[in-house]
């Protein structure tokens, strides 16, 4: 090893690499390593805003600069694409969410010996980091961690809960499980918490599924200028910022086609974005969020035909697809292999394939390109600022016969 080495990229899992494979961790590009692992900070070497850093895991890069960040972005599409023997055609600037943009997330809390801790989980570990700032997090989300924690402190005895929460357009959206509500007192505290804190929405789940206990109003969501009913954990793009740059892009490379077919399209993020352009079947399995995407289409008047199906155990055939200029897909992390399958065997002309893992979506392109499609564009996306999360938006175009 040379006097000191030089970090050249991030590795996926956010360690810095140098030339022979080393990986450092908390290493950014243009850092240089010593052998007793002492980094000299380079160029794109930033300062963490958050005194968590290095210890929670929300975060992993927030010892890197936006231009790191977004080079990493990129790479991780390539490599993923490369390691299946395929090419992207024009791999576009990445997007990048701002710092306290993040509209979702999961809260732990838990007791030990002391007053409960209120955040997320160390990394690594089960332990949870005791939240006292957070720099990714929507201000109106982060309020809510001392009354968390103020919550879980009244109760007696260790205590392992859970609050998810989520911006709606009515507020906060909060599902607590693993807090009891037995008798007047828990009941009183849990309404309370509600109230004083302005909830649009309070669920608890007991163990017998989530029970909304304070709703003074139905939730939405608004989609692409369409108000859509929000049931309790159903899929939501992490920022606003981020849904609009997917969507802004899909609605680009789609423009022109008169039948698109959304798979996979959970409350309609994409079919209300991609209509009144387009006519869209929206194809969900989750019913409730099929239900509210149905509804929705119909008070708008948007041309937004909902179907509720299994795509896993019952995809779209190729005869099916036949029918349409184009089909958008934005598939759970384990991709959608055998969707895929049937639309390899199809005649779609065109194809947007949005992401959450390079990894399953470089199989499945592999298995597109294979049946004739290339990767005319792909734009990765930074939802989840300063972590390793990558998502992407790509583009499939049929090549001629």
């Amino acid at each position: 090893m040379n006097e000191t080495d030089e970090i050249l990229r991030i590795a996926a899992k956010g360690d810095g690499v140098t030339a022979d494979g080393r990986h450092v961790p908390l290493a950014a590009p243009g850092d240089r390593v010593g052998p007793d692992g002492a980094i000299a900070r380079g160029p794109h070497h930033a300062e963490p805003p958050c005194r968590h850093f290095g210890t929670c895991g929300g975060c992993q890069l927030q010892h890197c600069d936006a231009e790191s960040i977004a080079r990493y972005l990129g790479e991780r599409v390539t490599y993923a694409a490369q390691g299946q023997g395929v090419a992207v055609g024009r791999l576009l600037a990445p997007h990048l969410s701002p710092p306290a943009s993040r509209r979702r997330c999961a809260l732990h809390a838990e007791t030990r010996r002391g007053p409960p801790a209120v955040g997320f989980r160390e990394a690594g570990s089960h332990r949870v980091v005791d939240m006292r700032e957070c720099h990714i997090l929507r201000p109106e989300l982060f309020a809510l961690v001392p009354a968390v924690r103020e919550l879980v402190a009244r109760r007696k005895g260790r205590q392992a809960a859970k609050a998810e929460l989520a911006l709606v357009d009515q507020g906060v959206d909060c599902a607590i499980s693993g807090l009891a509500m037995e008798g007047l007192e828990q009941t009183e505290a849990m309404l309370a918490f509600a109230r004083d804190n302005g909830l649009a929405r309070l669920t608890i789940d007991q163990g017998y599924g989530p029970e909304p206990v304070w709703e003074p109003e139905p939730l939405t969501v608004t989609l692409s200028g369409v108000p859509v009913d929000y049931p309790s954990g159903a899929f939501l793009q992490a920022t606003a910022d981020g849904e609009a740059a997917l969507t802004r892009i899909a609605a680009e490379w789609l423009a022109g086609s008169r039948f698109v077919a959304d798979l996979f399209a959970g409350l309609g993020t994409f079919a209300f974005a991609l209509s009144p352009a387009s006519k869209v079947l929206a194809v969900e399995a989750a019913r409730d969020a099929h239900l509210a995407c149905k509804a929705a289409a119909g008070r708008a008047g948007r041309p937004v035909h909902a179907m509720h199906r299994d795509l896993f155990r019952n995809p779209l055939q190729p005869d099916e697809l036949d029918r349409f200029d184009a089909v958008l897909l934005d598939p759970p992390r384990a991709g959608a292999r055998e969707q895929v399958a049937r639309l390899a065997d199809s005649s779609v002309p065109r194809i947007v394939y949005v992401s959450c893992n390079p990894a399953s979506w470089a199989r499945d392109a592999a298995r597109l390109v294979a049946a004739g499609y290339r990767i005319e564009a792909a734009r990765p996306v930074g939802q989840f600022v300063w972590s390793t999360h990558v998502e992407l938006a790509s583009l499939f175009v049929r090549e001629p016969a």
